[in-house]
């Protein structure tokens, strides 16, 4: 796939000034949001306002997140790229393209079918090969896989899921996810050492709401889940 050049130079732009100028300094990270073709994760015609300094509409009431935002996470995240990772909401496949970059191996979980259809078809389009995308409640994560070197969580939960808990692996598993309501949330980063657990509070952010069964009740939700438990998966 040839791409247009305006989109490579607007993607430097978007690391030197959104990405570097705010403290992004893992140069992994930095390599990968300077490869990903954000634009391909957007509707055409949205593609000329795919590097701007803000989250934009997928459909589904879902959102692409801020760069910055998919920056800062998964520099959080501390990949080292042997990592098995489970990604919960994988809405357009953006950041799931930016952790196949820097893991081993991704598994991303969306709880709407049409999102984790396109998003399965633009990442097999891309080249990506690691990943399993499945539909189902993020909530539940997939126990069947677990456990899990890193969990990353693209929507916000009202408390940290306990089935997510007990997926992150126990020799130093590192969870990142927006913990609060629709109004209130802040990004926590959440380490497990055997039976010892930390969590850290860092800034305040806004995702939208992660629903299913440890999570928000679907009517508190526009977009409605279609199973609390079932799914389905494309790889």
């Amino acid at each position: 796939m040839v791409e247009d050049e305006k989109f490579r130079v607007l993607r430097g732009q978007m690391v030197e000034n959104q990405l570097i100028e705010r403290g992004i300094t893992n140069p992994r990270v930095l390599d990968a949001m300077s490869r990903v073709p954000r634009q391909e994760f957007v509707t055409p015609d949205l593609s000329h306002l795919a590097y701007r300094d803000s989250p934009l509409p997928i459909g589904e009431d879902q959102t692409i997140s801020q760069p910055y935002i998919v920056a800062l996470m998964t520099q959080l995240l501390y990949l080292s790229g042997h990592e098995r990772v489970l990604e919960i909401g994988t809405g357009s496949g953006y950041q799931t393209a930016v952790l196949c970059e820097l893991a081993a191996q991704v598994y991303s979980l969306e709880r709407l079918p049409r999102l984790a259809e396109r998003a399965a078809n633009v990442l097999s389009s891309l080249g990506y090969n690691n990943l399993e995308i499945h539909v189902g409640d993020g909530s539940q994560g997939l126990p069947d896989m677990a456990p899990f070197d890193v969990i990353i969580v693209t929507a916000a939960a009202p408390s940290l899921p306990g089935p997510l808990r007990s997926q992150l692996h126990p020799n130093g598993g590192r969870m990142v996810l927006p913990i609060g309501d629709e109004r209130n949330q802040y990004l926590e980063i959440v380490t497990r050492q055997d039976n010892r657990w930390e969590i850290e509070q860092m800034l305040p952010v806004r995702f939208v709401p992660l629903v299913g069964r440890y999570g928000f009740k679907a009517g508190e939700s526009k977009a409605e889940a279609d199973s609390d438990s079932d799914h389905t998966a494309y790889v």
